[in-house]
This record gives C-alpha cells, sequence and structure tokens, in this order.
C-alpha cells in the first residue's frame, strides 16, 4: 500500500467482506484485534486470510468480525473464537498460514487448536 485511494480501497473492501455480516446470537464470531498494535503485529493479513476461508468455504453459519485493543499486545496479532454455548478460545501470535488452520480445525471440526491459544497462566 502505498497511496491513500490504496487503503480507501482495502477499506471498502474489507468493511463489504466483514463489517456487513449479519450477527445472531447462534452465530460463531471470529473477532480479530485489529488496533494499532494489531496491525503493526501483521493482523490486517490474518483478517484477510479468516475472512475469504470463511467466504470460500461457505460458512454461513460464521461472522468473522473486527475489533480494537484487546489488551494483550504482546501476543498480537490474536484471534478471538465466541461459540455459542463455549468458552471463549484467544489465539495468540497468529499469522495467515496459522489462520487458514484455525478455519480447518476449530471452525470447521470443532477442534481448538491448542498450540495457538493463550494458556491460563499467561504462557503460549
Amino acid at each position: 500500500m502505498k497511496t491513500l485511494e490504496e487503503l480507501r480501497e482495502i477499506r471498502e473492501k474489507m468493511q463489504s467482506q466483514v463489517g456487513l455480516r449479519f450477527e445472531s446470537s447462534d452465530q460463531t464470531k471470529v473477532v480479530v484485534g485489529m488496533a494499532t498494535c494489531g496491525i503493526a503485529s501483521g493482523a490486517r493479513p490474518v483478517l484477510t486470510a479468516l475472512s475469504d476461508a470463511v467466504q470460500e468455504k461457505s460458512l454461513s453459519n460464521i461472522a468473522v468480525l473486527q475489533t480494537g485493543c484487546i489488551g494483550l499486545c504482546q501476543y498480537e496479532p490474536i484471534v478471538e473464537v465466541f461459540e455459542p454455548n463455549k468458552d471463549k478460545v484467544t489465539y495468540v501470535k497468529m499469522t495467515p498460514e496459522k489462520a487458514l488452520e484455525i478455519v480447518e480445525q476449530h471452525l470447521i471440526r470443532g477442534q481448538v487448536v491448542s498450540q495457538y491459544t493463550i494458556s491460563s497462566e499467561g504462557r503460549i
């Protein structure tokens, strides 16, 4: 990205893919931290990979959303998965490749990819 116009195009593309999805209480939400710390750590390619994979696989019960600072800047990029009637899963130090693995293992097969999660002691 080199110009303000390119930034606007990316913004419009992402808003059309992510921001306008319908949210309901029985839907899984995948939230990517997109504050300054997340973006600086590579959250944008992670968000794009998640959004594209969910669309390509036609996972209509999953909404990919963005949020501000999650509060664990040292672990960015962070992805949180909120499934109805289950505990939240927080994935840390994500990459687009790890994000695709999360889609395949967690979102499609229902198996948490524990090696990418933050433990209760705060270690990864």
